[in-house]
């Protein structure tokens, strides 16, 4: 019902404009959504957690479907050393890395969550809330919390409905969102 209403809105509000002399072009209908398909072909035990990060972004945001194993959109790799990061090439595309050393002293379920934030657009914000996702490592090992905020979701929705351009380079890489393995003092 509501995307019946949401495109008799986009058919009146192009039919007002056309009658003042503005022309719409192929207005995209209000219930598309972009499909990103991702890959837990390479993330090893991470798989599951991959899932679990995907429902999360599903829930909290429109206009994107994350979805496994349809394509390549989104590449996800077990790793061990290094850190955890995410390389995007391109809104909803790139690749994400889950060290296995820093998912063994923080949430790996928020590291995921918040490596895929950045495929879909969202960059660092070091300041050790932990109620932001993209707060990253710096809130601590003791934060959990593997949902984004709602001005977060609200930015990749935007993003996604084209409301805001994305800062597109050919290849962003995003490190350092963890601080490095911990070495026991003694």
């Amino acid at each position: 019902m509501t995307s019946r209403l949401n495109r008799l809105a986009v058919a009146f509000l192009a039919t007002a404009l056309a009658t003042v002399g503005v022309t719409v072009a192929n207005p995209a209908p209000a219930s598309a959504a972009m499909t990103i398909c991702y890959n837990t072909s390479q993330a090893g035990s991470y798989a599951s957690v991959a899932n679990q990060a995907a429902s999360i972004w599903n829930n909290a945001t429109v206009n994107l479907t994350l979805s496994a194993n349809c394509g390549s959109n989104l590449r996800i790799y077990r790793i061990t050393g290094g850190g955890s990061y995410a390389v995007r090439t391109s809104l909803g595309n790139g690749r994400v890395y889950i060290d296995t050393q820093q998912a063994a002293q923080y949430s790996v379920l928020r590291i995921m969550t918040h490596e895929i934030g950045h495929i879909l657009g969202l960059p660092d914000n070091y300041n050790g809330n932990c109620a932001l996702l993209m707060s990253g490592g710096s809130a601590g090992t003791s934060c959990t919390n593997a949902y984004p905020s709602t001005a977060e979701a609200n930015r990749v929705s935007n993003l996604f409905a084209g409301t805001f351009s994305a800062t597109d380079r050919s290849a962003d890489v995003f490190r350092d969102s963890w601080p490095s393995v911990l070495t026991p003092v003694g």
